[in-house]
């Protein structure tokens, strides 16, 4: 795989919109689902298949009063996103995607550390949850990485539903990693 070089300059955050849902779920889909997925490191293609999200889910979180699906774009350009919600003392995590030709130079890296600034700053959390599949042991390391800590907290994988994607395994799980902000 290619390690792209490092570039996090000329970064724009905003909040999404409606405008930008069918590209946020293009972008998230890429990221995780599919043989395009591969060419990133954060594919779950091996362990999941059918879709990521849809439009009705991404809509939702664009629509909510309590959270933020962030737009990261560079020359304006869409090329990362995640969602944030506001949980009472603690903001939630997730949705987060990187285009895949651009993961492993330090954007994942620097859009996680925008999101944990915005949380504080503009919600005043003293936390940032985030669940995460448990055989995705790279992806939980990446995010140790950052300060996050495993709590062994599991939720089980929704089966049957297959808004969620449809597994390929039979042990599928999430656990709740939690990092203390501010």
């Amino acid at each position: 795989m290619h390690t792209p070089a490092t570039n996090t300059a000329a970064l724009t955050y905003r909040g999404a919109t409606e405008a930008d849902v069918g590209a946020l779920v293009a972008l998230i889909e890429s990221a995780y689902r599919g043989d395009a997925s591969r060419t990133g490191w954060t594919t779950e293609a091996d362990i999941l298949g059918g879709q990521r999200t849809d439009p009705e889910g991404v809509t939702d979180v664009v629509r909510s009063a309590d959270g933020r699906m962030m737009v990261v774009e560079r020359d304006g350009e869409l090329i990362a996103c995640c969602q944030l919600e506001r949980r009472g003392e603690h903001a939630y995590f997730g949705m987060f995607a990187v285009r895949p030709g651009l993961q492993g130079g330090g954007l994942g890296k620097a859009v996680l550390a925008e999101a944990e600034r915005f949380a504080v700053t503009e919600w005043a959390v003293r936390e940032m949850h985030m669940t995460v599949i448990t055989a995705r042991e790279e992806l939980i390391a990446w995010y140790e990485r950052r300060g996050y800590a495993r709590t062994g907290r599991m939720t089980p994988f929704p089966y049957g539903d297959e808004r969620f994607g449809v597994p390929r395994r039979p042990d599928l799980a999430f656990e709740l990693l939690v990092k203390p902000l501010g």
